[in-house]
């Protein structure tokens, strides 16, 4: 029993005191792989969330799905789904939750976190102070729990903040921005017009529909809104359409998006109330008689508030031109998308995209405080322009330069360094190494050779695949928009291909081999060679024959132009680094086929050329006189962990049913850590809510696989403990105590990008033998990179 006499004074509530190296204000997706990532390193780490689950705009309050660079595969941004934590979270989710269910989301969040032991987790938490030691520096943070009533003072050397608001930076007194620049000040030709256009994205809020089978009625609250078919965006409103692709439900620009959002959200809740009050009671919809509200939000999701400046501010010229900084970390894809700032009641289109004609790199100096000397900025408010947040503020996005903040504070932890203190070109090179041997894969940087025991040893594969054809045996695929194959050719080398094109009529078809101007692109903006082909009614095969007159290794195109009258055969083979390209539309990322922006934007005018989702995107058939080498074992250590220039892969032959891959060194080496990275499809958007995938595991990723070592007696262990991480999914597998080859770990069942197996004590061998099984008889075995360390 507790009992208290009266107290004249005031009670303080409960107060806790903590101390760590790392105090993340914000548990949205930012905030969760920050944590992740700087806990793994062995950084202890308080992170402290507002809301009673993990995920942010993508959790079950606010069910948006996540999304970065691949854009629903609607731009020319090939293999650029993020990687690291955030790739692992959506891997995952793809597992356990292919039909999208954000409910299953939060679980799969909550339990990435709960399983590092060296995060402190605080949910229904808010940060609402701060103490200062000096000007430039913060001491603590404190915040208060409502569900226990219980404050913390939370102090630590260095602190992040990804709370979408900036709590922690404005309270501390970091210059920040809010709203839209003028054009004059970047020279961001796409800076908006204030006054027509406004200058903040607003909020959005979703409901989610259910089919019971039998009529039910709605009587709308009092505060619905009347009228609503007379908004602008009801035009082209369908029934079907529910959850996060209502995101054109927007409201706020015009209001101060932090201290107004309770305003904000009222709003919202009349709009959507008045839209299903509209909807089932009109008589426009008489398919909705028997659908009924199952889900509102309760929390708007909310785009844009203030943005943080750092020692470098992203510009619309940084996304377009795709410039390059010596401190880059991390990357975008997403459009340059800003929305006018009435929403929901705007005559303006609802958002407008411009593209740039490939990913771009984010600098490290634009994810810290210019003044605040031991803050990182995370998220949504790091250092941008509001165009050029336009396209940096996606989920995806802000969680891949999480991870770099995440990383950059376990360098700053271990080294007592500042933030700002990494720039050194030195620490910089570290921190690049060591994101992306963790997945990061930032543009133009490898994991360096020196990381890698594997650069010293002779790497012996029972085969090696080389394409000779994609055979004839899949469907055929219309021209009625035009389609192209992307190949891998390497400098100088020919092309010689004889396809199979079906015509209802005798017609003509235009081929032509473009390639990308700049390196690492996959927009077919350099023409190499065209011709015509006269074509008869029916079936036939053609022959083409180009010298590519590549200097460089290079992915090209080998385009057929439309013609509606003609199909071409595709091939029911799938192989990693190769796919097949339409030049199609896809409205919801504003890709209508080409951008052909207006002039003095800043834009590049450019055609989209992009796959089509699984089932379909099958290659284009052909048979090859002269076979394409895509694979070699070297790529295993070229520190690149996707396609770029090459597949950078190594893949077995389809007829090799035992795939064999051996290590061998001259003299024993003492190895502590395999890192194997696999092929999951880094195309594939992986929307984490809604819209539903038709696998749970990706195609190309090998499930099975086996690790041995050959030792003699001058290399054994007395005892060989094993911890493996399936990203990060620890458990003891094995013990090696014999004097031969024995296994050290026989992997079934394999999902994610990463696996790791880590050494309790140092295995001294001077070989390694990995046997892989193929995926299946249509896809090759293929392999990434393997780090031995």
């Amino acid at each position: 029993m507790i009992k208290s006499a009266f107290s004249a004074k005031k009670r303080d509530a409960k107060l806790v005191s903590i101390q760590t190296q790392l105090a993340i204000t914000g548990g949205g997706l930012s905030g969760v792989c920050a944590a992740i990532t700087a806990a793994r390193e062995g950084v202890k780490v308080v992170l402290v969330q507002d809301r009673p689950v993990l995920g942010g705009n993508a959790s079950s309050e606010v069910r948006l799905w996540i999304l970065g660079a691949t854009s629903h595969m609607g731009n020319n941004n090939r293999w650029s789904r993020e990687g690291g934590v955030i790739d692992e979270i959506l891997i995952e989710n793809l597992y356990r939750n292919k039909e999208g269910n954000p409910l299953i989301l939060d679980t799969i969040v909550l339990e990435k976190v709960k399983a590092e032991k060296n995060i402190t987790l605080l949910l229904n938490t808010m940060v609402y102070d701060l103490e200062k030691e000096g000007d430039n520096r913060i001491k603590a943070i404190k915040a208060f729990c409502s569900q226990n009533s219980t404050e913390y003072l939370i102090e630590s050397p260095l602190f992040c903040d990804a709370s979408g608001d900036g709590i922690i930076a404005f309270k501390a007194g970091s210059p920040f921005r809010m709203g839209a620049e003028n054009a004059e000040e970047f020279d961001e030709g796409f800076a908006p017009n204030i006054e027509d256009y406004g200058e903040l994205l607003g909020h959005s809020m979703y409901f989610y529909t259910k089919d019971t089978g039998k009529p039910v009625k709605f009587v709308a609250p009092d505060f619905a809104l009347k009228n609503i078919g007379e908004l602008p965006r009801m035009r082209n409103y369908q029934v079907q359409d529910d959850g996060c692709r209502l995101w054109w439900v927007e409201y706020g620009g015009r209001l101060d998006t932090v201290h107004q959002s309770e305003d904000i959200k009222w709003e919202l809740w009349k709009v959507i109330y008045g839209i299903w009050d509209y909807v089932k009671n009109s008589g426009e919809f008489p398919e909705a008689e028997t659908l009924t509200l199952e889900w509102v939000g309760t929390i708007p999701g909310k785009r844009e508030s203030r943005r943080f400046e750092g020692d470098y501010i992203l510009k619309q010229a940084d996304v377009v031109e795709q410039r390059q900084h010596p401190d880059l970390v991390a990357y975008g894809g997403w459009s340059l998308d800003l929305h006018p700032a009435d929403g929901v009641y705007s005559e303006k289109m609802s958002c407008n995209q411009w593209h740039s004609k490939g990913v771009y790199g984010i600098p490290y100096r634009c994810y810290y405080s210019s003044e605040i000397e031991n803050l990182f900025l995370a998220g949504r408010i790091i250092s941008a322009s509001h165009v050029a947040f336009g396209s940096s503020r996606v989920m995806a996005t802000c969680a891949h330069g999480s991870q770099a903040v995440g990383m950059a504070a376990v360098l700053c932890a271990k080294k007592e360094l500042l933030p700002r203190e990494l720039s050194n070109p030195t620490l910089m090179a570290e921190l690049q190494s060591k994101l992306n041997l963790a997945g990061q894969s930032i543009p133009h940087t490898r994991i360096p050779e020196s990381k890698n025991l594997l650069t010293s040893a002779v790497i012996e594969a029972s085969s090696t695949y080389k394409l000779n054809e994609l055979p004839f045996n899949g469907p055929w695929i219309s021209l009625k928009q035009g389609a192209a194959q992307l190949l891998p050719i390497r400098s100088g080398e020919r092309l010689k291909a004889k396809l199979q094109l079906r015509a209802q009529t005798d017609t003509y078809i235009h081929v032509e081999l473009q390639a990308s101007q700049r390196l690492g692109n996959f927009t077919p903006d350099m023409l190499l060679h065209e011709k015509t082909i006269y074509l008869e009614k029916g079936e036939q095969f053609i022959e083409l024959d180009f010298t590519t007159n590549l200097n460089v290794d290079q992915y090209v195109f080998l385009l057929f132009r439309e013609n509606e009258q003609v199909e071409i055969r595709s091939s029911l083979t799938r192989m990693t680094g190769l796919l097949s390209v339409f030049n199609k539309f896809n409205k919801a990322v504003s890709n209508l086929g080409k951008q052909e922006p207006e002039e003095g934007l800043g834009i590049d005018t450019f055609e989209f050329w992009t796959p089509e989702r699984r089932p379909a995107g099958h290659n284009l058939a052909m048979v090859l006189q002269e076979p394409l080498k895509l694979y070699h074992p070297d790529y295993l250590r070229n520190g690149k962990v996707r396609p770029e220039t090459k597949t950078n892969a190594w893949a077995a032959s389809l007829d090799d049913a035992n795939p064999v891959l051996k290590f061998k060194w001259d003299t024993p080496k003492e190895i502590r850590q395999i890192r194997l990275f696999f092929d999951n499809d880094f195309d594939h958007p992986l929307e984490s809510s809604l819209m539903g995938h038709p696998e749970d595991m990706i195609p190309f990723c090998i499930k099975d696989y086996r690790i041995s070592a050959v030792q003699n007696e001058s290399e054994q262990s007395e005892k060989l403990e094993i911890t493996t991480n399936m990203q990060y999914h620890s458990e003891e597998v094995a013990t090696l105590t014999e004097k031969s080859a024995k296994i050290i770990i026989d992997k079934k069942g394999n999902y994610q990008t990463i696996n790791t197996i880590n050494f309790k004590q140092p295995l001294v061998t001077s070989q390694i033998e990995l046997q892989i099984a193929h995926p299946s008889s249509e896809i090759p075995a293929a392999l990434f990179e393997v780090v031995i360390s």
